[in-house]
């Protein structure tokens, strides 16, 4: 947890509904770290797609800056992200639980643009997305976390595997920053 503490570049990683760009949000705001959500350098107004080279050209632009929180998807750039990170996290949740949070996310924001999402693209859910979150374990997440349980061998690695565990990981992030300077280690 202590890397966790210092780190200055984090990627945040999972399945849709997992609650990627809520974590970054509150890890944004504990750490003070500016947040960037992969969702709004893809997207133009009206559910336009950037396009690759777009996308990649401000994906490279973020990730060469000093400080960062970047949440998303998007494995083909995986690689990008990491290579800049000091910390990783994977919110590796039941696709049962990832699949409510998406339906009831789509609940509260119909019709409205969420915070994390670009400009001009209020929330919408499809049975294409739906499958894609059902489909997200056998897909996405063993390539996922072979690449990021490599990037734990040099770097920090936070495997969450159940939500309750993203509300212990805050508190004890967020009870190191109120110790005062040299004031020993957190014992948690």
């Amino acid at each position: 947890m202590r890397e966790l503490q210092t780190a200055k570049r984090i990627a945040i990683v999972g399945s849709p509904g997992a609650g990627k760009s809520t974590l970054a949000i509150q890890l944004g705001a504990v750490l003070e770290l500016p947040v960037i959500h992969l969702d709004q350098l893809w997207w133009r107004p009206g559910w336009i797609e950037a396009g690759t080279d777009a996308f990649d050209a401000e994906l490279e632009r973020v990730v060469s800056t000093d400080t960062w929180i970047i949440d998303g998807n998007y494995s083909r750039t995986l690689d990008v992200r990491l290579a800049r990170a000091d910390a990783a996290i994977m919110l590796d949740f039941p696709r049962t639980i990832c699949l409510y949070r998406s339906v009831k996310r789509a609940m509260l924001f119909r019709g409205v643009v969420r915070p994390d999402m670009a400009p001009g693209c209020p929330e919408k859910v499809d049975l294409e997305f739906l499958r894609f979150v059902w489909d997200y374990p056998k897909r996405s997440r063993l390539r996922v976390l072979r690449k990021l349980n490599e990037f734990g061998e040099k770097h920090a690695f936070v495997h969450l595997q159940r939500p309750s565990a993203v509300g212990g990981v805050l508190a004890v992030l967020a009870s190191s920053r109120a110790v005062p300077e040299g004031a020993g280690p957190i014992q948690a």
